[in-house]
């Protein structure tokens, strides 16, 4: 399956696509604000990820869980419409395992992203942390990982290169 941004509604889905949302949390907003609008874009895809709004080691608490609750509730909404959701798992510290993981399915299939993850070693740990929770937690059955994949991760893995690879190709392609 080839995996498109949300972002990249310019041109109609496909039902041999899937469409992500490792895009910035601005971008998802929308999706938030406005959820009937874009069903019908979404239902032309073959599945569609939940939103990945950000939880970050350094923000309250409360704002983490509300974009986990955001994050629920438009993938039931979509479910609803006869969408299929794969979930986006994300966390941030360890103190976020403690509710991170509720709501999402066990034994299921799931995506994650691995992007800005291993820029230095405490978030490469941080991460590391929580995908081990996330596998001893939900037991995946397929992990989708969009991004480079830590040589530390394992289960079931089929990898997802990021946007920014096709942009450094078409650069490479372009300065030859």
């Amino acid at each position: 399956m080839e995996w498109i941004p949300f972002n990249d509604i310019s041109k109609p889905f496909k039902a041999t696509q899937g469409i992500h949302m490792f895009v910035d949390d601005y971008r998802m907003k929308r999706l938030w604000a406005q959820p009937d609008r874009y069903l019908a874009i979404l239902e032309l895809a073959g599945c569609v990820a939940s939103p990945d709004f950000s939880i970050y080691q350094d923000t309250p608490e409360a704002l983490n869980i509300y974009c986990h609750y955001m994050k629920h509730w438009l993938a039931a909404y979509w479910q609803s419409y006869g969408i299929k959701v794969i979930p986006t798992i994300c966390w941030g510290s360890k103190k976020t395992f403690s509710w991170c993981f509720d709501g999402e399915p066990t034994n299921a299939p799931v995506i994650v992203s691995s992007v800005g993850t291993q820029k230095n070693p405490e978030s490469a740990k941080a991460f590391l942390d929580g995908y081990n929770t996330m596998l001893e937690r939900l037991s995946p059955t397929v992990i989708l990982l969009y991004g480079k994949k830590p040589k530390e991760c394992t289960g079931n893995i089929v990898e997802i290169a990021p946007f920014y690879d096709s942009v450094v190709r078409r650069r490479k392609n372009v300065s030859v």
